[in-house]
């Protein structure tokens, strides 16, 4: 037989019982489904986290009082670190010989108004007037404020798209007053809209010169402190390292113990997400591999039956000269089709639920050509293994007995 006759001939078995093809492949098609849309956010996530939430430069680290924690007893543990001041920081500042900068940087949550208007939840920040380039931060309107105006504690404020929309609305926020903590501030400068992130908004923020913020929230909270690296990407370890030898030096750390801070580098960002994505993947496939598998199991079972519905049809085709190897090709071949159209309808279902997730949550889903080919590839591979044991018992039916079984 021929590759078009044997096309022809698995596709009209399949038409023949559309019902019992249909409900063969549900398993294919939810298993498929999923891997398809977890698939579709975990690479929207990975690009996503890539550009916009890792926002630092290769050359550039963060000292912080917790960071990175990956278990609730790191956490525990870091609760007992002393938080970082403005004294370490100062103390860096002025002794660090292997960075180019260094800023500060510390927040918290609160509300602000304009007139009768007020946005709450809004994270408000203070910090050095030289963070904005470490950590990428881009105007839209107006300006960042300048060191002058950091060391002088000047009441102004740079606003996040968020706050000028609520607050202002149609008007120029920029050389308007804003209340912060109920006092008075200029606005001199309005981020760049940036967006969701998992649904959190980024652009509901204010930033206020360091001093400025500590006038209002006193100087009890911890400081993190960003430091870009002397000699670029060449330079960052023999600048950690520094910062590291005069932390432990000012809080006179042993030599044994550990740091009682944390260093937060973008490899070990990107190293953290790689392990978050790949065990939520991980997991799916194992869940979606029980749908995968159940839809091979139903496979072969249904097509075990239509051997045994057809014993006589490939008695005759066997008798009128068709090889052992054709009858094997032909179930190999209705069981590949089969669960490739189940995989095309979960692809189709999994890309239409990503979609969906990405407008109204705000993911960054995305269904590449590398998924689909992946979704496709996978569920014929179901097939042909769920297809192999129906195959081989049509293709070993003896000719004479076929013959002899009753239509």
């Amino acid at each position: 037989m021929g590759a078009g006759e044997l096309f022809r001939a698995s596709v009209a078995s399949i038409r023949a019982h559309k019902l019992r093809s249909v409900l063969t492949l549900l398993g294919i098609i939810i298993g498929v489904t999923t891997i398809v849309l977890v698939a579709s956010v975990i690479s929207g996530l990975n690009e996503f986290v890539a550009e916009k939430i890792i926002r630092l430069a290769p050359d550039t680290f963060v000292i912080t009082k917790f960071g990175i924690i990956r278990s609730r007893e790191e956490f525990l543990d870091a609760l007992k670190r002393p938080d970082l001041g403005d004294r370490e920081f100062e103390t860096l500042e002025r002794t660090l010989s292997k960075a180019d900068t260094i800023a500060a940087q510390v927040g918290t949550g609160g509300v602000v108004k304009y007139r009768e208007r007020r946005l709450g939840d809004v994270r408000i920040q203070g910090c050095t007037s030289n963070l904005a380039p470490l950590v990428g931060v881009d105007l839209a309107l107006g300006r960042f404020f300048s060191e002058a105006e950091e060391q002088s504690g000047a009441a102004v404020a740079v606003i996040g798209w968020d706050v000028k929309d609520e607050i202002y609305g149609i008007l120029d926020p920029v050389g308007r007053e804003v209340l912060v903590a109920g006092l008075p501030h200029r606005v001199i400068g309005v981020i760049e809209q940036q967006g969701k992130i998992l649904g959190q908004s980024q652009d509901q923020q204010v930033f206020l010169p360091l001093r400025a913020w500590r006038k209002l929230y006193g100087s009890r909270s911890t400081v993190d402190m960003v430091v870009r690296a002397r000699g670029g990407i060449a330079g960052l370890e023999a600048s950690m390292d520094e910062a590291r030898a005069v932390l432990r030096a000012l809080r006179h750390v042993a030599f044994r113990d550990p740091d009682p801070f944390g260093i937060v580098t973008v490899e070990s960002l990107q190293t953290l997400w790689r392990q978050i994505s790949a065990a939520a993947f991980i997991l799916t496939l194992l869940v979606s591999g029980v749908a995968l598998g159940v839809g091979g199991i139903v496979i072969m079972n249904i097509m075990l039956v239509g051997v045994v519905e057809r014993t006589r049809e490939i008695g005759v085709r066997l008798a009128l000269g068709a090889r052992k190897r054709d009858i094997r090709r032909q179930f190999l071949l209705e069981a590949a089709l089969l669960s490739s159209g189940g995989g095309l309808v979960g692809l189709v279902a999994g890309a239409m639920g990503a979609a969906a997730v990405r407008g109204l949550l705000g993911f960054p889903a995305r269904t590449t050509a590398t998924i689909a080919l992946g979704a496709i590839a996978l569920s014929t591979a179901v097939g042909l293994v769920a297809g192999y044991w129906p195959a081989r018992s049509a293709s070993n039916l003896l000719v004479v007995d076929a013959l002899r079984d009753e239509p």
